[in-house]
């Protein structure tokens, strides 16, 4: 999560110094939040759906699997329950250590699972 933190901050500090230099003045509101909440949004579902792993999940060797190969819905899904579990200061993810198939909220809202993958 991490890694993945750290590639979304980068998108964001460039979208913000892209901004400034395009107006010249500071840039704030609700819009510039909204800008970078759909950056955060494509980021991950895009990287779920073309390669089934974030870069952070390819430096850990980490996929997602599931029925088939995962869609847009799929994505939002996983992509809500990942927000409601960092809402919710990491519950989502702790729940993993209750359920019976080691699943987090992101893996049951898009019916995945979070495998490691072989070494090659």
């Amino acid at each position: 999560m991490i890694y993945d933190g750290l590639v979304v901050m980068a998108f964001w500090v460039f979208t913000v110094v892209i901004l400034v230099a395009i107006t010249g003045d500071v840039v704030v509101g609700a819009w510039l939040q909204s800008l970078l909440f759909l950056e955060l949004y494509a980021f991950f579902t895009l990287s779920w759906m073309f390669r089934g792993q974030t870069i952070g999940m390819l430096a850990w060797r980490l996929e997602i699997k599931g029925r088939s190969r995962m869609n847009a819905i799929d994505a939002s899904k996983r992509f809500v329950g990942a927000l409601a579990s960092f809402l919710t200061l990491g519950f989502g993810y702790i729940w993993m250590w209750f359920d019976a198939e080691r699943r987090t909220w992101p893996d049951i809202f898009s019916n995945t699972l979070i495998v490691r993958r072989a070494k090659s």
